[in-house]
Order: C-alpha cells, then sequence, then structure tokens
C-alpha cells in the first residue's frame, strides 16, 4: 500500500481526488493499494451519492456561511468537515482481498484495525453502528465506501478539534439514524477525540501500514472530475 498525504487548495479537488486515486487503481489492472490522509482548510458539507440535499443539509444557512455542499461518489449520509476533522481514504484491491466482496467484511477490514489503533491512544474507543467510530456512545467518526469491480474506496471522517455547533448549523437531523444514537441531536451525539492531529494521523498511519509514498497521484483525473462533477451544480444539487 502506498500513501498519499495531500490536501488540495479546493474542496471539490479534494473530494474529486478520492474518486480519482479509486478510478485510477481499477484502469491499472493490478493490485495497488493506496491510504490517504489530507484535512480541508475550511468548512465543507458533503453529502452522499444518493441522498437529498434538503433532507440533510440546511442549504440557505451553508448559502449564507459560504460552504459548500459537495456530493460525494460514495454512500451514506451528509459529513461536514473542516480544520479539526482529519480525513482519510484507503483504496483496496480485492485481488488482494477477495473477502471484501462482503461488505460488512469491507467494514470490518477497515474499521477493526483503525478503531483499534485509536483504542490504543484512547481506551474506550469502539466500532458501533454500521460504519461509524465511537467515543463512549459518542461518534467522531462517520464513513463510507464505493465498490467498484477490482478495488473499493473506504473514506471517512475523524474530529479531533472540531467547532461542533458548526455541525447542528449546517445539517438537519438525518432521515436515517443508527439505533446507538437514541434520537439525540447533534449537540449530544458527536464529539472530538481527546487527541491531537499527530495522534490520529499515527493511528491512521499504525492502521492501514505502507511500504512507500506514492509519488504521481492522479491529477489529470481529478482535473476532469471537478470539471465534470464536483464544481457542478447539476451533480452536487440533483435529487
Amino acid at each position: 500500500m502506498k500513501f498519499l498525504e495531500l490536501t488540495l487548495p479546493t474542496p471539490e479537488e479534494n473530494i474529486a481526488l478520492d474518486e480519482a486515486l479509486l478510478e485510477e487503481a481499477e484502469a491499472a489492472g493490478d493490485d495497488r493499494e493506496v491510504l490517504r490522509v489530507w484535512e480541508s482548510p475550511r468548512p465543507l458539507v458533503v453529502i452522499g451519492r444518493s441522498s437529498k440535499i434538503d433532507q440533510e443539509a440546511d442549504r440557505e444557512v451553508c448559502e449564507a456561511r459560504g460552504v459548500p455542499v459537495i456530493r460525494r461518489s460514495s454512500g451514506g449520509a451528509a459529513i461536514v468537515a473542516g480544520p479539526g476533522c482529519l480525513m482519510y481514504a484507503v483504496v483496496l484491491s480485492y485481488r488482494r482481498r477477495p473477502h471484501l466482496a462482503k461488505l460488512d467484511a469491507a467494514h470490518r477490514e477497515v474499521l477493526e484495525p483503525l478503531a483499534a489503533a485509536l483504542a490504543r491512544r484512547c481506551p474506550g474507543v469502539t466500532w458501533v453502528g454500521t460504519s461509524d467510530l465511537a467515543l463512549h456512545g459518542q461518534k467522531f467518526s462517520g464513513n463510507s465506501l464505493r465498490c467498484k469491480r477490482e478495488h473499493l474506496v473506504y473514506h471517512g471522517t475523524l474530529l479531533y478539534d472540531f467547532p461542533l455547533e458548526v455541525v447542528g448549523a449546517l445539517l438537519k437531523t438525518p432521515p436515517r439514524q443508527p439505533d446507538y444514537r437514541a434520537g439525540r441531536d447533534h449537540g449530544a451525539f458527536i464529539r472530538n477525540l481527546p487527541l491531537t492531529r499527530d495522534a490520529v494521523r499515527e493511528a491512521v498511519v499504525e492502521a492501514f501500514p505502507t511500504d512507500g509514498p506514492l509519488v504521481d497521484w492522479p491529477q489529470a483525473l481529478t482535473a476532469q472530475f471537478v470539471a465534470e462533477k464536483y464544481a457542478q451544480a447539476a451533480w452536487n444539487a440533483r435529487l
């Protein structure tokens, strides 16, 4: 697995790069795998591929605050990211890991080692629901995946120093909730990990061992996805 620690200048580019890494691996026809770590320098809302914006995000507040709402290529519910929220993505190969054809195995492949690495630094971290990580019942990480023929991308958030009130301001109560949420509003449900950024990053790198840097990242494909999708209202606002 190769390592890429790269934050691009715009929210659209950063969301596009996760998809580009997946598509580049598919096009290569081999068993390449990549771990990417990044952190947005400005707040953004990211909604799932099939989400309805007005069910999950407060569009008026987002527009008033200048917060972009971008639709990702993977499923799941809306998240808020920005400074204080470390983002990660892992591109995994079915050729290396044929058991990942089952979705529950894909969740386990990523969330078990990540939860274990974080728990070594912060006891009490657990994998809960389908694809959340929580500390003492409060969520600090939401995750989603997209599967292709030869690879999948699994990516998510890790809150460590995020202004949590922003989540309640930008997102509505989600239409689909895990049982462990128990009807709690955003303020009672989410939390930051009591770890430094360096400690969270260290845990991610420990969970997904790499054997060197990714030298050439897919710049042209990232730009193509931005132009065709992530910078287009027709993509972001559909449904």
